[in-house]
């Protein structure tokens, strides 16, 4: 088959005067082409960046409290049959078990792991010297571990110095007992102040931030993810599915039953009530199923599937920068469901309209991200 011509410039003309205007003509024409397939190459480029999935991690906090050792195993296996290795803990979750389970389950020769646990101010608890210490010294022990991957701290302590907090950390690095500093619930102002001493002091600098994100919870958007972007720390968003909500299975009514799972019956419940039980969030929920309907006919994705395909391809999250979904879990069926929602493809635009819409509603009654 014969190849196409190639786009030529037109042929210079007789008159020297019009040569030397063509050669001009000629040279911007060129260096215009160049730049322009540069510039595309750059678009491609970003677009294919863009397209990096966040990383699936591991939330473990219902181990130990709905989610017993066998059960427990039983889903860490699952877990990791699909190459995911990124594990998320707490020295308060469960009082203690979480990190127990997961000790004895990881002490067994495995793939490895990267385990990321948390110190808190609450319970007794802060986040000075000593008690910083202690928690950790205790989470590794519990983990069987000399190190973890990741070391938050869980929440700010207003009744410490951050100085003294950070000067504690930075020692604890240097010998070993974690890799990377993460920080959760913090305001942009606070983080945006914790890396400026970090780096003032030649410290260790944190480099991810756990967040509460999803769909009908976003205002770490506006302020949060430019401090972190501009200090180059991941987010790792939890509550995905806004503590359970997101999957459709309670109604507003529920309230005075008291249906098991993560809004009652437990020392959290008041908390996550507190956070999504309003009717402004299920009047939100019942626009997207609206939605899934009629975008979708009579075989709908689930809400689960739909609000993790949401967070996974469509947010604010970007895989390219490390940022990560936290997926929890207190049985295998909810699981699976989570991993297979985690891998699914993009949503349809009336459904991601609909979802920026049930945004729109929640926006005025949402959560404070930081405490």
């Amino acid at each position: 088959s014969r190849r196409p011509p190639r786009l030529l410039a037109p042929a210079p003309p007789a008159s020297p005067r019009l040569f030397r205007g063509r050669c001009r003509w000629w040279l911007w024409w060129r260096r215009s082409r160049m730049r322009g397939q540069r510039q595309r190459a750059a678009m491609a480029a970003a677009a294919a960046a863009a397209g990096a999935r966040p990383v699936t991690v591991l939330g473990t906090m219902e181990m130990g409290r709905r989610a017993g050792p066998e059960a427990s195993a039983a889903m860490l296996r699952a877990f990791l049959a699909r190459g995911l290795r990124l594990l998320d803990t707490a020295y308060i979750y469960a009082d203690g078990s979480s990190e127990r389970i997961l000790g004895t389950l990881l002490a067994a020769d495995g793939p490895p792991v990267e385990i990321a646990t948390k110190a808190n101010p609450l319970q007794g608890n802060t986040l000075k010297p000593a008690c910083l210490r202690s928690q950790l010294e205790t989470s590794l022990e519990r983990l069987g571990r000399k190190s973890v991957e990741l070391f938050y701290l869980h929440l700010p302590d207003h009744g410490t110095p951050v100085e003294e907090t950070l000067r504690a950390c930075n020692e604890l690095h240097k010998e070993g007992k974690f890799k990377e500093l993460g920080l959760s619930n913090y305001a942009a102002w606070e983080v945006a102040e914790i890396c400026t001493i970090c780096k003032h002091n030649k410290w260790v600098m944190p480099t991810v931030y756990q967040g509460m994100y999803n769909a009908i919870t976003r205002q770490v958007e506006t302020e949060l993810f430019p401090c972190l972007r501009y200090y180059g720390l991941r987010f790792y968003a939890y509550n995905p599915l806004a503590g359970g909500l997101l999957t459709g299975k309670y109604k507003y009514e529920d309230k005075d039953k008291q249906p098991a799972g993560r809004f009652f019956g437990n020392e959290w419940a008041q908390i996550y009530r507190d956070r999504y039980w309003k009717k402004c969030h299920f009047e939100a929920i019942a626009l997207v199923e609206k939605a899934l309907k009629d975008a979708y006919g009579s075989n709908p994705p689930s809400l689960t599937s739909a609000t993790l395909r949401w967070i996974y391809n469509h947010s604010k999250l970007q895989g390219s920068l490390g940022d990560a979904v936290i997926i929890g879990m207190s049985n295998m069926e909810q699981l699976e469901q989570n991993l297979d929602g985690s891998e699914e493809g993009p949503l349809l635009p009336a459904v991601v309209e609909a979802f920026d819409k049930a945004w729109n509603l929640t926006a005025h009654d949402c959560p404070n991200y930081f405490r």
